[in-house]
């Protein structure tokens, strides 16, 4: 559907008509303007006006020009479809550890160990492709946080974000006070009634400028709650000679994970922390998150709208350039000449 947000602006149409008719004539013939080679001008437009053999395309052509250029000013706007837009009051960041320690190969998928961030990946990709209605956004940290993707609708890219994501982007040590402090930072400059962080890691604070306790409170003077997540299995069978059995030993990877400090900052935000082992553990915090913080439902609808006045503009144009060329070479015809006109 066109809209035309200027209607009255075609009422202008008459416009040189009623100049033509009203306008009184010219008393004076002292040119207005002095040109050099005003002879030859005149001579090539008598030439013209006997080559055109008394055609009004010229004039005609003038009229569609002076309509086109009010058709543009009239500001046509073509409107589409509704489209629904889902709404929520969430802001949701998530805060993702992409320190050197995350590239240990110590989580099951299938009969295979992947790094963590690639478990962290693939299981967070599916988490925020069901998150569509809420506001998402990416902080991701090592010895340095920063934030790889502000609060957004746009959740697919949001998502392409973390799995592009890459150890040591951000430096080999773990600053969990500061990946909180930035997150909150971001989420408190949005007027929503809920916001929420999810922080992942597999450490403990070595880097941050702000202790994650501090950065804790802040959050829960802001009512920001946040969900923590640790990452990294209990055990891992090292190889032993040759990478035989021979000589193995179990280790615990996930030694350096300061669960007492990820649960008292769930704590004091009010909300939970979680511990996950494996993929599968993953999922299934995700999953509860769903149902901890549930998607809204409602809807906002917008119709789209589309500038026409180019169209227009540019016929004018094209109009404009063959009024030019009928000047500059009088051989063009519009009209059929009146010497054919009489031949049967």
């Amino acid at each position: 559907m066109i809209e035309w947000l200027w209607p009255w602006m075609l009422a202008l149409a008459p416009l040189p008509l009623l100049v033509r008719l009203l306008a009184p004539a010219a008393t004076s013939r002292d040119p207005a303007l002095r040109a050099p080679f005003f002879e030859e001008w005149q001579s090539l437009a008598a030439a013209e006006a006997r080559g055109h053999g008394g055609t009004r395309a010229p004039l005609l052509l003038l009229w569609l020009v002076w309509l086109l250029l009010l058709l543009a000013v009239a500001r046509p706007v073509w409107i589409g479809e509704p489209v629904e837009l889902p709404e929520s009051g969430r802001d949701l960041m998530l805060a993702v550890d992409i320190s050197g320690s995350m590239r240990i190969e110590d989580m099951r998928e299938g009969q295979e160990l992947v790094p963590r961030l690639q478990a962290v990946k693939n299981v967070g990709s599916r988490f925020i492709e069901r998150r569509r209605g809420d506001r998402l956004g990416l902080v991701l940290f090592g010895s340095n946080a920063y934030v790889q993707s502000p609060l957004s609708f746009d959740t697919a890219t949001v998502e392409r974000f973390l799995r592009e994501a890459q150890i040591g982007f951000a430096g080999q040590e773990t600053a969990i006070g500061d990946a909180i402090g930035l997150a909150v930072k971001r989420l408190k400059e949005r007027p929503a009634e809920s916001r929420v962080l999810i922080l992942l890691t597999d450490g403990q604070d070595t880097a941050s400028s702000v202790t994650p306790l501090d950065a804790a409170r802040l959050a829960a003077n802001l009512d920001i709650r946040i969900y923590t997540i640790g990452i990294g299995a209990d055990e891992l069978t090292l190889p032993g000679l040759f990478g035989s059995s021979f000589g193995s030993r179990k280790v615990n990877p996930s030694a350096e994970l300061d669960e007492a400090g990820l649960m008292e900052i769930a704590r004091l935000t009010g909300g939970r922390y979680f511990r996950a082992r494996d993929p599968q553990e993953l999922a299934g915090i995700y999953a509860l998150l769903d149902e901890l913080e549930p998607v809204e439902q409602a809807t906002n609808t917008y119709r789209p709208r589309q500038s026409l006045g180019y169209v227009p503009l540019l016929a004018a144009l094209g109009l404009s350039f063959l009024l030019a060329a009928l000047r500059l070479w009088p051989g063009i015809r519009l009209a059929t000449p009146p010497a054919a006109e009489g031949r049967s």
